[in-house]
């Protein structure tokens, strides 16, 4: 495995390209091959073992195509698949998405903190496995957010209807005195500002997306995979859905003058990319 490969990562749609911009930061010198599955966005509705068939198949495309490393910026696809994954490609990092509980646990003063992410990510042994271990003695207090990551998809980021969907789901959990609210997915940062707007600065508002960044530089340097200068190429962002619709949503978000290319689902377990 060379270390002038690029990164793969990979998540539902857009909500990956939080963490993406967090890692172009922190490693600007390497590149970065970014997969949204737009055709199937979102994952959390459907059932663990169909993400997980979905998640083979693009770590099989992305490695295809040189990756040195797959990042998992789905919570969901995370959940369903990071443990099986490492066990099938062992000589391959992986580095996923989890809850950020720990640091929320860690900052709590009122002794309740708050988690907003999909039914699947709570239903899944990693979420509550960590709440086990980290959460002792802490009231954590969980919100499904259905429909939340279709708003999110089709540009809806500060509108009545996305901010009346967020106040139902967060009154009750401010109601019970949370000062610390855990974004579960990585789609709800893109919507942070009005998060924020609606539980006021006594929240913390905790993105996993910069510790995710990381967690990905300390696995490169551990794997000696780490670029020490700029490689030849440029990143690559591949969609299964509508390229154009997709390259709106990367300039709303920061991330422009990127050409988006089309990728293809043979099958539910088949993944062309160009």
């Amino acid at each position: 495995m060379s270390a002038s490969g690029p990164i793969g990562i990979f998540d539902s749609g857009i909500g990956g390209l939080t963490v993406t911009a967090a890692i172009k930061q922190a490693l600007p010198m390497e590149r970065l091959f970014y997969f949204g599955d737009t055709q199937h966005v979102p994952y959390g509705p459907r059932t663990l073992e169909e993400v997980r068939t979905f998640s083979f198949a693009i770590t099989e495309a992305l490695l295809a195509q040189g990756c040195k490393m797959i990042v998992i910026a789905c919570n969901t696809a995370s959940a369903a698949a990071l443990r099986p994954l490492r066990e099938a490609y062992p000589d391959i990092p992986f580095v996923g998405m989890e809850p950020a509980v720990k640091p929320a646990v860690e900052q709590t003063r009122s002794g309740v903190v708050g988690v907003m992410a999909t039914v699947a990510t709570f239903q899944s042994e990693l979420y509550n496995t960590i709440v086990e271990r980290f959460a002792k003695g802490v009231t954590v207090l969980r919100q499904p957010c259905p429909g939340l990551v279709r708003q999110i998809e089709s540009g809806a980021f500060d509108t009545p209807e996305t901010e009346a969907m967020l106040q139902g789901w967060l009154s009750p959990m401010m109601e019970a005195h949370i000062d610390a609210l855990v974004l579960g997915c990585t789609h709800y940062p893109i919507v942070r500002p009005l998060i924020e707007r609606i539980v006021g600065p006594e929240v913390r508002v905790i993105d996993p997306a910069p510790a995710i960044a990381r967690q990905v530089e300390r696995v490169l340097e551990y794997d000696g995979l780490r670029c020490a200068a700029r490689t030849e190429g440029v990143d690559r962002y591949f969609t299964s859905g509508d390229p154009e619709a997709f390259h709106r949503m990367m300039e709303r978000l920061g991330l422009d003058g990127q050409e988006v290319e089309q990728a293809t689902w043979e099958e539910a377990n088949t993944l062309t990319l160009p």
